[in-house]
């Protein structure tokens, strides 16, 4: 099939940038989305011209790297999938298809379809993990955890941190993510020991990183490729109601 493509180009962060009608042809329905643009990137560079830069690395819907905003829906029209698992079976013969970037605050252009979102690495840097020493590792059923608080733990844990959260709230709002790692933490034993100065600090390091509020669209779990739940932004909130009485 052939679709028409509007491409957001821009040459670097100073640059403007602008949306590029690119025409893709030959396009076979069983391309991932990213396979299409690797075909489309070989015309341009046979053609004399500039690829389209855009982020990739597993193409398995496990790093987090991709991310697109296509037709306006962070990571596509695919069900809990990331833009390298999204196919073009979803797209129609002579179908416009919009591609651009996400577009935060916290995320500053790099080129084209790429951003920086470093960011969402100094969130987790200023406390996303156990700094508790523990000796040697110790046997797998030496801490008891309770089924349930497993479970939470895990779901919580499954965010791969790819930002579509952020590029689908209106006040770009990283509160997915980071109720998302402070959850996965503060339930289970290990992480219960540093629970209040952690959430103190990755809220801290949050909102200077320039991400804004909740704004309760529930946009970020809609697009979430792992459909991380609410829910963890009211525990992260719990959380760190509870650090601010701790500290009185």
């Amino acid at each position: 099939m052939n679709l028409t493509l509007y491409v957001w180009r821009q040459g670097g962060p100073g640059d403007k940038g602008r949306m590029e009608r690119i025409e893709a042809t030959d396009v076979s329905p069983d391309m991932s989305f990213l396979e299409m643009l690797d075909e489309v990137n070989e015309k341009l560079i046979r053609e004399g011209r500039e690829p389209i830069a855009f982020d990739h690395d597993c193409r398995e819907g496990i790093c987090g790297t991709c991310g697109l905003v296509i037709n306006g829906i962070a990571h596509g029209p695919g069900e809990r999938s990331t833009t390298c698992q999204l196919h073009m079976r979803h797209f129609h013969e002579g179908e416009v298809v919009y591609i651009e970037p996400w577009r935060a605050k916290a995320f500053p252009p790099v080129k084209d379809l790429v951003v920086d979102r470093s960011a969402l690495d100094r969130i987790i840097e200023a406390g996303g993990y156990v700094s508790v020493s523990t000796g040697r590792t110790p046997d797998a059923n030496t801490i008891l955890v309770p089924k349930r608080d497993g479970d939470t733990a895990m779901d919580a844990a499954e965010c791969i941190g790819c930002g579509a959260c952020v590029a689908a709230c209106p006040n770009g709002s990283a509160m997915l993510f980071v109720g998302g790692k402070i959850s996965h933490l503060a339930t289970l034993p290990q992480g219960k020991v540093e629970a209040a100065q952690r959430v103190q600090n990755m809220t801290g390091a949050m909102y200077d990183c320039g991400f804004g509020n909740c704004s309760n669209h529930y946009e970020c779990e809609e697009v979430c490729p792992k459909k991380i739940d609410l829910k963890f932004i009211a525990q992260l909130n719990r959380e760190y109601q509870k650090s601010v009485f701790q500290k009185k």
